[in-house]
């Protein structure tokens, strides 16, 4: 049965802290950059998320979101991450995600640019 509550790392170095699901099986945490963002002006970030409920699904679905703190960038920037948690024949959890990265646009002219 998989449960993200815990401490993840991706193929890239980075790392997340998810804080225990509650009821709803709503999260909470944090999200640290790795070496791949390189000389970044990242920051520890919040992020907020839900996982399917593992008594339907043992390997639930996933989704959420980090608003990321940026040191001296009045830039705003969003990711979106939905995935899905597996479980091996070893018991070894893995998460598999995409994501998109939104960036404030200063126009609906520029909004075509904004999210990567």
């Amino acid at each position: 049965q998989c449960l993200l509550a815990g401490s993840w790392q991706s193929d890239t170095g980075s790392r997340m802290v998810v804080f225990t699901l509650d009821k709803d099986n709503r999260f909470s945490g944090f999200y640290l950059p790795g070496p791949a963002a390189g000389d970044s002006e990242l920051l520890t970030s919040p992020l907020d998320g839900s996982q399917q409920d593992t008594g339907l699904a043992p390997q639930p679905t996933f989704s959420f979101t980090v608003n990321w703190r940026l040191r001296d960038s009045e830039t705003a920037q969003t990711t979106v991450f939905l995935g899905q948690c597996y479980v091996d024949t070893n018991g070894e959890e893995t998460l598999h995600a995409l994501w998109l990265l939104r960036e404030a646009a200063d126009s609906p002219a520029e909004d075509w640019k904004a999210t990567r």
